[in-house]
């Protein structure tokens, strides 16, 4: 069987390109195909060589792929795919677009449906030019849907990462999706069950994750609260964050490592699609506090793995952090709750079960 693996672009390293790397290891006789990649800036792929399309020759269109929105649809619709028996497509937005021959299999694990055509207000909202330009961008966009949503007929079957997911995909793109919860590698997580006296943020400096709630709870706190990660939003969030609060910026993976096995607990106040960084806390031993929809309720027990607080608001988030002061965690408990149900083996038996019925029945289609 001959099996195309493709991705929307690898011009970053977030949870979806850590999914990725994973199939991309499961199958390495597979082709690799993106629309943009800058080996500098994404997930490691030693020496494999990953095809890619026209975009890859406009000067300086990986920095600033955001972009390129208009043009990945064409660019993907633009692949040439047909020898292929199985396409897995890994996407948030345009690689579900790809063409197959008949006899083919196209399977998506779709992150989400495309998050900046369908919940645009809460996307862009952290580009605050973005509002001088609404009309012109919700013309492009009310065509942009109507591609998306034709698209969005390509694969036939979808897997979700998380329940919200999937009920997103059947009301957007009126498909049904099949709930796999993604994993994580678990061998890169050191397990410690002692913590020391901070907590830890770790996530892209953009709206969406909420963390000028963290930086207001922990202002009022006193607690040490350290945060990982880059973004638009990095300089406003400084600018109120007290002294007890440290911005680490970029860190490496070995840090990173570190960091996520010594906290007290590490915090998520974004609404999650899915969410891979409760699980890698999970994974470290350490429970996780956060904001209780979406992802995390496929992925946390309250008072065993994590705590929730109610409201994206810093007044619900101290008292999730005060509950969870309170509470005697098993981290062994923990670790082997992430190790049973978010590894990588159990993943991937669900996904070749999946793979198997796709392949050879044609049931899952309809």
């Amino acid at each position: 069987m001959k099996i195309a693996l493709v991705h929307d672009y690898l011009t970053q390293k977030g949870g979806a390109e850590r999914v990725f790397e994973l199939l991309c290891k499961r199958y390495p006789e597979a082709d690799v195909f993106t629309s943009l990649y800058d080996p500098e800036q994404t997930i490691d792929l030693g020496e494999r060589i990953v095809k890619t399309t026209f975009l890859q020759n406009i000067p300086r269109a990986a920095k600033y792929f955001r972009l390129m929105a208009p043009f990945y649809f064409p660019a993907f619709r633009a692949l040439d795919l047909q020898e292929y028996d199985l396409i897995i497509s890994s996407s948030t937005s345009f690689a579900k677009a790809v063409r197959k021959n008949r006899d083919a299999r196209h399977i998506c694990f779709c992150h989400n449906v495309t998050r900046f055509l369908w919940d645009t207000e809460t996307y862009l909202r952290e580009y605050g030019d973005y509002r001088y330009f609404a009309p012109l961008i919700e013309q492009v966009f009310q065509v942009m849907r109507k591609v998306d949503l034709a698209c969005a007929q390509e694969p036939d079957l979808y897997i979700a990462n998380s329940s919200i997911v999937a009920r997103r995909i059947q009301n957007t793109y009126g498909k049904k999706a099949i709930v796999i919860n993604y994993p994580i590698d678990t061998s890169k997580f050191v397990f410690s069950d002692t913590k020391e006296d901070f907590y830890l943020a770790s996530a892209r400096m953009i709206s969406y994750k909420r963390l000028d709630i963290i930086v207001e709870a922990f202002n009022w706190l006193g607690w040490r609260l350290l945060i990982s990660g880059n973004g638009p939003e990095k300089e406003r969030l400084k600018s109120k964050a007290l002294g007890n609060i440290e911005f680490l910026g970029h860190v490496t993976d070995t840090q990173r490592t570190q960091l996520f096995s010594k906290a007290n607990s590490v915090i998520v106040a974004a609404l999650e699609d899915y969410g891979l960084v409760p699980v890698e806390a999970n994974a470290s031993g350490t429970p996780v506090i956060a904001f209780g929809a979406g992802g995390v309720l496929d992925t946390q027990i309250p008072g065993k793995t994590g705590v929730f607080f109610k409201r994206q608001t810093p007044e619900s988030l101290q008292a999730a952090l005060l509950e969870g002061r309170e509470i005697y965690w098993d981290y062994e408990n923990i670790r082997n709750h992430a190790v049973a149900n978010f590894s990588e083996e159990a993943f991937f038996n669900k996904v070749e079960q999946v793979i198997e019925q796709a392949c050879t029945v044609n049931t899952l289609f309809n």
